[in-house]
């Protein structure tokens, strides 16, 4: 029993350090480890925590839906004809899409030819100038 580790580490124990760069270092580094671990922690029990929090939302919102039916029914009735609105605007844009793409090729050619020295061929080119 005279020759136990935790009698010599008693005796250290109230005694003051010397300053050490090595140690100050590990000891800062050791603060930093503990804080990001600790991050880690805490990121992992919110995670845990809101892990069905979707499922509790969705139920959430179902019974909102049937609470307040009869204000979604008369809206629901114009459902046909507003989805034909959407649609029908939906393709109007891709079409304008799709001929300012194209208009832009035609542009984007023409200039490449007059970068070339080449003769001016479409009616397009020849407005340009």
């Amino acid at each position: 029993m005279s020759v136990d580790s935790t009698f010599e580490f008693e005796k250290r124990r109230n005694r003051p350090v010397k300053y050490d760069r090595d140690l100050v270092t590990k000891t800062l580094g050791a603060m930093e480890r503990v804080e990001e671990i600790k991050g880690k922690r805490e990121e992992r029990f919110y995670e845990n925590r809101m892990k069905d929090r979707k499922t509790l939302v969705k139920k959430q919102k179902v019974a909102e839906l049937e609470k307040g039916m009869e204000l979604i029914v008369p809206a629901m009735a114009d459902r046909d004809k507003v989805m034909a609105k959407v649609v029908e605007r939906v393709k109007e844009k891709s079409q304008k899409m799709k001929d300012a793409k194209n208009v832009g090729i035609k542009v984007a050619k023409s200039k490449a030819v007059k970068k070339k020295g080449a003769k001016i061929t479409t009616a397009e080119d020849m407005m340009e100038e």
